[in-house]
């Protein structure tokens, strides 16, 4: 006992000594010692269950007892936990605050505003989200463009936010409150402000004009301290939406080493000299298939790394029918283990109110969750939480879904599946939790654990099959055995 005690003590001290950017470098002797308090005995499993052509939406559907474990039989299947290995300190799940859910939200009745937040923010009553992110002036998903400041305006003396006042910051304002005060926020910007590019346009592309670095970094602290001085806290920042994209609504292009040199030569700085070095930067925000250039141009410069608390990416990698790069997401993790994955947005496309209950929008999210997780992601981040009946408002027609969308005319709410499918993960899986080795032995199941601070253990269990299927849940030396129906999630709950 004595030997646990000085090597806890031990691992305490590197925890504490050996921070880098934010992010602590966790040893494995302090993996090991936290992870080996938790224990199955005198412990049930209560089930919660989400299911296609069912009544079931985050459903008690259960409870199961623990039994001895046996040897898996090689016909079973079997989802295996192992608490003695621990992984990334997980930090949030939420969803985008934009211009457009900010619209449609202010077009709905006040009790269906309650109902709304207390959908989304309310940990017992809804789905708990703890992280929201928002734009840095406009984006598609506004009804125009805009920045806050007037043409040409080069020192920035004109900055103000007087845009977000009428919609934008009375919703945050309200969600933070609705999550108990405390909502962790971070803002990302589509393009600077049309003078400022070489295209004089803040649509199609583009470039950031040298002379203009300065200026547009200061923007960022300027944002920041607009918003703080308003109440809302801005955890962080990422420094550009989608920086390989062309797209015909606000866009701006960096290479790999653009971004780099922006980041140490003048955003890093400029944060640091306007007090605002705390403030969490995120590279890239784009999607899997690149990031592993943009990690190794960034992260391998040690002057830019500093800066850098992690790596921010989409999902739209997949937009031709591949199949998601996870394996990209892993390798960064294996390369750079401290710094950080942050999923910034993803959402389903091509709006269509007919499929307001299409199943596979749910199973797209959480085959992403489940797998990112995996791969080490700390947060993850849906892109708008509210649009209308028309997918919208989107001020180039780019439709898109989201887990609600509310009728303005009638000032209905629709819950899609996708809502219930991440609130498999939000609701159960709180901030601070760790990460627990999770497997499944056959492809039909995918599966991920965390056992948060309170002691529970969530594993999360996604059925992508037409099967039913009956599977054997194994924690160390205990199993319980657990049904599933088919294209269903689940939320076993050990407490």
């Amino acid at each position: 006992m004595k030997q646990v005690s000085i090597l806890l003590m031990l691992s305490l001290l590197i925890y504490g000594c050996g921070q880098k950017n934010g992010a602590p470098l966790v040893t494995e002797a302090l993996q090991v010692e936290a992870a080996s308090s938790f224990s199955t005995v005198g412990k049930e499993v209560s089930i919660f269950t989400t299911a296609s052509n069912t009544d079931l939406r985050l459903s008690s559907t259960g409870t199961k007892e623990f039994s001895t474990a046996q040897q898996p039989l090689e016909s079973e299947i079997s989802i295996f936990v192992n608490p003695n290995k621990t992984f990334q300190t997980f930090l949030g799940i939420g969803g985008a605050i934009s211009d457009a859910s900010a619209e449609v939200f202010a077009k709905l009745p006040e009790e269906k505003q309650e109902e709304f937040l207390k959908a989304y923010y309310d940990p017992a009553e809804g789905i708990g989200y703890s992280l929201t992110r928002t734009s840095i002036h406009s984006c598609d998903f506004s009804s125009e463009s805009f920045t806050y400041v007037t043409d040409d305006d080069k020192g920035l003396k004109s900055f103000n936010i007087d845009h977000d006042r009428e919609y934008r910051i009375p919703m945050i304002k309200r969600a933070i409150d609705a999550a108990g005060g405390e909502l962790l926020l971070y803002a990302s910007p589509w393009s600077p402000p049309a003078f400022m590019k070489s295209n004089n346009d803040m649509l199609q592309g583009g470039k950031l004009l040298p002379e203009y670095y300065e200026s547009w970094a200061l923007y960022y602290a300027k944002f920041v301290k607009a918003y703080e001085s308003e109440g809302m806290p801005i955890w962080g920042l990422t420094i550009q939406n989608e920086p390989m994209a062309v797209q015909r609504w606000e866009s701006c292009i960096y290479t790999a080493e653009e971004e780099r040199d922006f980041l140490k030569n003048h955003l890093g700085p400029t944060m640091e000299e306007e007090g605002l070095g705390d403030k969490k930067i995120v590279v890239w925000d784009h999607n899997r298939d690149l990031i592993n250039n943009r990690a190794n141009t960034i992260f391998d410069d040690p002057e830019a790394a500093k800066y850098a608390w992690g790596i921010g990416f989409h999902w739209y990698e997949n937009w031709a029918g591949g199949d998601p790069m996870f394996d990209n997401i892993g390798s960064v993790n294996e390369s750079y283990p401290t710094k950080n994955l942050l999923f910034t947005e993803g959402c389903n496309e091509r709006f269509s109110a007919e499929k307001y209950q299409f199943w596979p929008n749910a199973e797209r999210y959480g085959r992403s969750m489940i797998n990112d997780f995996n791969k080490g992601t700390v947060g993850w981040t849906d892109w708008n939480i509210l649009l209308d009946q028309n997918g919208g408002p989107n001020h180039v027609g780019n439709f898109c879904f989201a887990p609600v969308h509310a009728d303005t005319d009638s000032g209905e709410l629709i819950y899609t599946p996708s809502y219930y499918y991440i609130g498999h993960f939000s609701k159960f899986v709180r901030p601070n939790a760790k990460r627990v080795s999770t497997v499944s032995s056959r492809s039909h199941l995918l599966s991920t654990s965390f056992i948060n601070e309170d002691g529970t253990m969530a594993t999360v269990v996604m059925n992508q099959s037409d099967l039913e299927i009956t599977y054997t849940l194994y924690v160390e030396s205990e199993t319980a055995e657990v049904k599933i129906p088919p294209h269903a999630m689940q939320t076993l709950i050990i407490q």
